[in-house]
Protein backbone atom coordinates (compact mmCIF):
# COMPACT_ATOMS: atom_id res chain seq x y z
CA UNK A 1 0.00 0.00 0.00
CA UNK A 2 1.35 3.54 -0.72
CA UNK A 3 2.06 5.86 1.56
CA UNK A 4 1.85 9.65 2.47
CA UNK A 5 5.13 11.25 3.53
CA UNK A 6 5.71 14.71 5.01
CA UNK A 7 9.01 16.20 4.78
CA UNK A 8 9.44 19.34 6.43
CA UNK A 9 12.06 21.97 7.02
CA UNK A 10 12.30 25.70 7.74
CA UNK A 11 12.57 28.47 4.83
CA UNK A 12 16.20 27.94 3.52
CA UNK A 13 15.60 24.26 4.00
CA UNK A 14 16.13 22.69 0.27
CA UNK A 15 12.28 21.42 0.08
CA UNK A 16 11.45 22.55 -3.22
CA UNK A 17 15.16 21.69 -4.81
CA UNK A 18 14.70 17.91 -3.41
CA UNK A 19 10.46 17.83 -4.57
CA UNK A 20 12.64 18.98 -8.02
CA UNK A 21 15.49 16.45 -7.60
CA UNK A 22 12.37 13.78 -6.60
CA UNK A 23 10.55 14.63 -9.52
CA UNK A 24 13.48 14.09 -12.30
CA UNK A 25 14.63 10.76 -10.25
CA UNK A 26 11.32 9.27 -11.19
CA UNK A 27 11.20 10.71 -14.67
CA UNK A 28 14.75 8.64 -14.97
CA UNK A 29 13.31 5.15 -14.41
CA UNK A 30 9.98 6.13 -16.41
CA UNK A 31 7.54 6.65 -13.25
CA UNK A 32 4.75 8.85 -13.59
CA UNK A 33 4.51 11.84 -11.87
CA UNK A 34 2.20 14.71 -11.22
CA UNK A 35 3.48 18.27 -9.14
CA UNK A 36 0.56 20.10 -7.40
CA UNK A 37 1.01 23.41 -5.22
CA UNK A 38 -1.40 25.41 -3.88
CA UNK A 39 -2.45 28.70 -5.50
CA UNK A 40 -2.28 30.14 -2.32
CA UNK A 41 1.54 30.72 -2.92
CA UNK A 42 1.46 32.89 -5.46
CA UNK A 43 5.94 33.04 -5.61
CA UNK A 44 7.17 31.53 -9.20
CA UNK A 45 3.30 31.20 -9.84
CA UNK A 46 2.89 27.74 -11.64
CA UNK A 47 6.46 27.23 -11.18
CA UNK A 48 7.75 25.25 -8.25
CA UNK A 49 11.53 27.40 -7.95
CA UNK A 50 13.61 26.23 -5.65
CA UNK A 51 16.38 28.98 -4.21
CA UNK A 52 19.32 27.47 -5.91
CA UNK A 53 17.43 28.52 -9.42
CA UNK A 54 15.92 24.65 -10.40
CA UNK A 55 12.34 24.83 -11.47
CA UNK A 56 9.63 22.67 -12.38
CA UNK A 57 6.27 23.05 -13.58
CA UNK A 58 2.98 22.50 -12.01
CA UNK A 59 0.91 20.07 -13.32
CA UNK A 60 -2.35 21.23 -10.46
CA UNK A 61 -2.50 24.75 -9.03
CA UNK A 62 -5.06 24.07 -6.20
CA UNK A 63 -7.62 26.48 -5.07
CA UNK A 64 -8.64 26.24 -1.27
CA UNK A 65 -12.40 24.80 -1.84
CA UNK A 66 -11.14 22.43 -4.71
CA UNK A 67 -11.47 18.72 -3.76
CA UNK A 68 -7.53 17.79 -4.43
CA UNK A 69 -7.79 14.06 -5.17
CA UNK A 70 -10.06 14.67 -7.91
CA UNK A 71 -7.99 17.69 -9.99
CA UNK A 72 -5.34 14.54 -9.26
CA UNK A 73 -7.63 12.45 -11.04
CA UNK A 74 -8.36 14.35 -14.02
CA UNK A 75 -4.88 15.47 -14.40
CA UNK A 76 -3.90 11.82 -14.41
CA UNK A 77 -6.54 11.26 -17.05
CA UNK A 78 -5.96 14.27 -19.77
CA UNK A 79 -2.25 13.21 -19.37
CA UNK A 80 -2.84 9.76 -19.93
CA UNK A 81 -1.02 8.80 -16.51
CA UNK A 82 -1.69 5.47 -15.62
CA UNK A 83 -0.44 4.10 -13.64
CA UNK A 84 0.35 7.35 -11.62
CA UNK A 85 3.16 6.61 -9.26
CA UNK A 86 3.27 9.47 -6.99
CA UNK A 87 1.82 12.70 -6.07
CA UNK A 88 4.63 15.90 -5.27
CA UNK A 89 3.06 18.69 -3.44
CA UNK A 90 4.77 21.88 -3.07
CA UNK A 91 4.23 24.14 -0.30
CA UNK A 92 1.69 21.72 2.06
CA UNK A 93 1.09 23.97 4.92
CA UNK A 94 -1.44 26.29 2.60
CA UNK A 95 -3.68 22.95 1.98
CA UNK A 96 -6.65 22.74 3.93
CA UNK A 97 -6.80 20.11 6.03
CA UNK A 98 -9.59 18.20 4.35
CA UNK A 99 -7.01 18.48 1.05
CA UNK A 100 -4.77 16.48 3.23
CA UNK A 101 -7.35 13.86 3.72
CA UNK A 102 -8.22 13.88 0.19
CA UNK A 103 -4.35 13.37 -0.08
CA UNK A 104 -4.64 10.66 2.33
CA UNK A 105 -7.21 9.09 -0.02
CA UNK A 106 -4.60 9.28 -3.09
CA UNK A 107 -2.35 7.14 -0.99
CA UNK A 108 -4.54 4.60 0.64
CA UNK A 109 -7.71 4.41 -1.57
CA UNK A 110 -6.03 5.29 -4.96
CA UNK A 111 -2.53 3.26 -4.12
CA UNK A 112 -0.94 6.37 -5.40
CA UNK A 113 2.36 7.34 -3.55
CA UNK A 114 2.05 11.14 -1.72
CA UNK A 115 5.32 13.28 -0.77
CA UNK A 116 4.44 16.52 0.53
CA UNK A 117 6.88 19.44 1.36
CA UNK A 118 6.86 22.28 3.41
CA UNK A 119 6.92 24.13 6.78
CA UNK A 120 5.83 23.33 10.05
CA UNK A 121 5.37 26.40 11.54
CA UNK A 122 5.17 29.74 10.82
CA UNK A 123 6.32 33.07 12.11
CA UNK A 124 4.91 32.62 15.03
CA UNK A 125 5.74 29.42 15.95
CA UNK A 126 2.07 28.18 15.36
CA UNK A 127 1.90 24.87 12.85
CA UNK A 128 -0.33 25.58 10.34
CA UNK A 129 -3.18 23.79 9.23
CA UNK A 130 -2.28 21.98 6.47
CA UNK A 131 1.10 20.63 8.55
CA UNK A 132 -0.51 19.94 11.87
CA UNK A 133 -3.28 17.23 9.82
CA UNK A 134 0.03 16.18 8.06
CA UNK A 135 1.58 15.28 11.27
CA UNK A 136 -2.06 13.48 12.47
CA UNK A 137 -2.18 10.87 9.19
CA UNK A 138 0.91 10.97 7.60
CA UNK A 139 2.88 7.64 7.29
CA UNK A 140 6.73 9.06 7.84
CA UNK A 141 7.85 12.47 8.68
CA UNK A 142 11.40 13.53 7.32
CA UNK A 143 12.89 16.95 8.55
CA UNK A 144 14.94 18.54 6.04
CA UNK A 145 17.84 20.96 8.16
CA UNK A 146 19.41 24.17 7.39
CA UNK A 147 21.55 26.71 9.56
CA UNK A 148 21.09 29.42 11.28
CA UNK A 149 22.96 33.07 10.78
CA UNK A 150 24.83 31.61 14.27
CA UNK A 151 26.38 27.83 12.78
CA UNK A 152 23.25 26.28 14.62
CA UNK A 153 20.40 24.22 13.61
CA UNK A 154 17.72 26.45 12.13
CA UNK A 155 13.97 25.82 13.62
CA UNK A 156 12.03 29.33 13.19
CA UNK A 157 10.91 31.01 10.66
CA UNK A 158 11.28 35.13 11.11
CA UNK A 159 9.50 37.28 9.34
CA UNK A 160 11.03 40.58 8.07
CA UNK A 161 9.29 43.45 6.74
CA UNK A 162 11.19 46.74 5.11
CA UNK A 163 14.51 44.80 7.01
CA UNK A 164 12.65 44.63 10.75
CA UNK A 165 11.90 41.51 12.23
CA UNK A 166 8.37 41.30 13.31
CA UNK A 167 6.12 39.23 14.83
CA UNK A 168 2.27 40.45 14.31
CA UNK A 169 -0.02 40.01 11.45
CA UNK A 170 -1.41 37.37 9.09
CA UNK A 171 -0.54 34.00 9.24
CA UNK A 172 0.25 33.97 5.39
CA UNK A 173 2.55 37.01 3.73
CA UNK A 174 4.22 35.51 0.66
CA UNK A 175 8.32 35.27 0.95
CA UNK A 176 9.04 38.30 -1.49
CA UNK A 177 5.96 40.03 -2.18
CA UNK A 178 6.42 43.37 -1.26
CA UNK A 179 8.89 43.84 1.47
CA UNK A 180 8.70 40.58 3.17
CA UNK A 181 10.97 38.20 3.27
CA UNK A 182 12.08 35.13 6.08
CA UNK A 183 15.00 34.52 7.87
CA UNK A 184 15.59 30.84 9.29
CA UNK A 185 16.71 31.60 13.10
CA UNK A 186 17.70 28.41 15.75
CA UNK A 187 15.35 28.95 19.31
CA UNK A 188 18.22 31.50 20.69
CA UNK A 189 18.54 33.85 17.99
CA UNK A 190 14.55 33.68 17.41
CA UNK A 191 14.76 34.76 20.92
CA UNK A 192 16.80 37.42 20.65
CA UNK A 193 14.76 39.21 17.79
CA UNK A 194 12.08 38.25 19.73
CA UNK A 195 13.37 40.92 22.53
CA UNK A 196 14.98 43.47 20.95
CA UNK A 197 11.05 43.82 19.24
CA UNK A 198 9.51 43.57 22.51
CA UNK A 199 7.30 40.77 21.65
CA UNK A 200 5.59 37.82 23.76
CA UNK A 201 5.61 35.26 20.98
CA UNK A 202 7.67 32.74 23.44
CA UNK A 203 7.69 32.98 27.16
CA UNK A 204 7.08 36.50 28.59
CA UNK A 205 6.91 40.09 27.09
CA UNK A 206 10.42 41.85 26.97
CA UNK A 207 10.99 45.69 26.49
CA UNK A 208 12.37 46.44 23.51
CA UNK A 209 16.11 46.76 23.56
CA UNK A 210 17.76 49.89 23.75
CA UNK A 211 19.87 50.56 20.69
CA UNK A 212 23.39 51.78 21.60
Amino acid sequence: MAKLHFKYGAMNSGKSDTLIKTAYNYAERGLATITVKPALDTKGEDWVVARGGARRRVDVLIGAEEDLREAIRVEADRRGLRPLHCVLVDESQFLRPEQIDQLFLVAKVDDISVICYGLRTDFLTRQFPGSSRLFQLADNFEKLPTMCRCGRQAEFNCRVVDGRHVFHGDQVAIDGAGSVTYESLCGQCFMQEQSAAGAAVIGPPHPPRASA
